[in-house]
C-alpha cells in the first residue's frame, strides 16, 4: 500500500497516511477539524539496491558500437580459421577442410 503525504492548508499540519490506492482522500484535518486537509505531491520513495545490471552486464563497455564488435569478432574468427588451415597444411581430420576455427 502506497503511502500518501496530506497537508491542511488551514493549519499547517503535515502528515502521512497508508491507504489504499482505491480510498478515498482525506479531506478533514485531524488536528483543527477544517476540510482543508489535501494530498500532496511528492517524489517516489523507492531506492534500488544491490549491484544491479548496469554494473555486472554493460561494466566499461559503451565506448564501441555494436556493429564494430561484430565486425571485429568476424575478423579474428576468420584470421584463426586462415591460421588453422594453413598449420594442419589443408587437411584437418573430422572431414572439415581445415576451413573452420575449430583447428
Amino acid at each position: 500500500m502506497p503511502i500518501y503525504a496530506y497537508r491542511c492548508e488551514s493549519c499547517g499540519f503535515a502528515k502521512d497516511v497508508l491507504q489504499k490506492m482505491s480510498d478515498a482522500p482525506l479531506t478533514e484535518c485531524p488536528e483543527c477539524g477544517r476540510p482543508t486537509f489535501k494530498k500532496q505531491l511528492t517524489a517516489a520513495g523507492f531506492q534500488l539496491k544491490g549491484s544491479g545490471w548496469y554494473a555486472t552486464d554493460f561494466k566499461g563497455g559503451g565506448s564501441k558500437s555494436p556493429a564494430a564488435d561484430s565486425a571485429t569478432k568476424s575478423d579474428s574468427t576468420s584470421a584463426s580459421a586462415s591460421d588453422s588451415a594453413g598449420k594442419s597444411g589443408g587437411d584437418a581430420g573430422g572431414g572439415c577442410g581445415g576451413s573452420c576455427a575449430c583447428h
